[in-house]
């Protein structure tokens, strides 16, 4: 997420978002902080309350060392970079100082937590034989099973975003050629592939006459009311699918994203290729899915060659 993007977020009406709040009204009125600063802190600060919102952490004395590592892991999970997510700590880090010096904390839990120690992870992706364990998860039978085979066959087959799968019109996909036009970040748009078995899931959940009815017209993945699907029902129905088909382990959308690139990776797909079909501006933010694919091919070396 970039400073712009932050500045646009407005911290959470929760008990800690209050006292964020408050720490930045300080901030203002008492050390002078520039606008400039305001909108980094306002944005990094709004995030942090929404992860612990998210983790149903409430009062500060519920914050512990666990939960700056956790919003670390988060950030990198989503592929924020190494120089942000120290910004984003230090924010927190700074408002918990201010908790500390008012009493309403008793130690700072991230005194002894280093940002630039925190190891870049790798992203998490399911093996092609993972993937068709989750499709298991989504009953057929039924019309929003239907629809929730659908919604995995595309997140994996266009490597697309939850953002986008839930913004995406029925204008904008092109079943008959297997291409659909998605708005990524920024708005920006880009064609991606849609492969033949998304597109046979999608022409069943489309043509579905069990469908529910659309009360938005537009959208192509709907939940049972007929509105669009939002980016947080997406992600519990990819969880759900995980658990339903005893996967044993815990499944977001991006990590069909990941999927999506290091399957292709594997495959024999150029760099320049999977980052165009991603919609990466930069090719180093593809890259780290090269290292996805050369820690299999260690794993797969290791298992075999005798001298290993």
């Amino acid at each position: 997420m970039t400073r712009t993007r932050a500045a646009a977020r407005s911290v959470p009406d929760t008990e800690l978002g209050r006292k964020a709040q408050a720490f930045l009204t300080e901030l203002a009125a008492v050390r002078g902080a520039s606008e400039h600063t305001l909108r980094a802190y306002r944005g990094d600060l709004a995030e942090f309350c929404e992860h612990c919102a998210q983790s149903e952490l409430h009062a500060p004395s519920e914050i512990t060392q666990r939960t700056l590592r956790a919003f670390l892991f988060a950030l990198d999970d989503r592929g924020v970079s190494r120089t942000t997510s120290q910004r984003k700590l230090s924010a927190a880090r700074s408002f918990l100082s201010w908790l500390v010096q008012r009493g309403e904390l008793e130690a700072h839990p991230g005194r002894a937590l280093r940002a630039s120690k925190t190891a870049r992870r790798l992203p998490g992706a399911l093996s092609p034989a993972e993937f068709e364990r989750l499709l298991t998860g989504c009953d057929a039978s039924t019309p929003l099973g239907r629809r929730d085979l659908a919604l995995l066959e595309f997140l994996y087959s266009a490597g697309a975003r939850a953002a986008e799968a839930a913004g995406l019109d029925l204008r904008q996909l092109d079943l008959e050629r297997g291409l659909a036009r998605v708005s990524g970040k920024g708005k920006k748009q880009r064609l991606v592939a849609v492969g033949s078995k998304a597109r046979e899931a999608l022409q069943h959940y489309l043509g579905d006459p069990d469908r529910p009815a659309a009360r938005d017209p537009h959208a192509v993945f709907l939940n049972a009311r007929g509105t669009r699907l939002s980016t947080r029902a997406i992600g519990l129905i990819v969880a759900r699918a995980a658990r339903d088909s005893g996967l044993g382990r815990r499944v977001h959308p991006h990590m069909l994203r990941h999927s999506f690139a290091t399957h292709m990776l594997d495959a024999g797909a150029d760099l320049k290729s999977v980052q165009e079909l991603l919609g990466h501006a930069h090719l180093t933010t593809t890259q780290i899915y090269t290292h996805v694919s050369i820690e299999r091919l260690r794993d797969v070396y290791t298992r075999s060659h005798p001298h290993a």
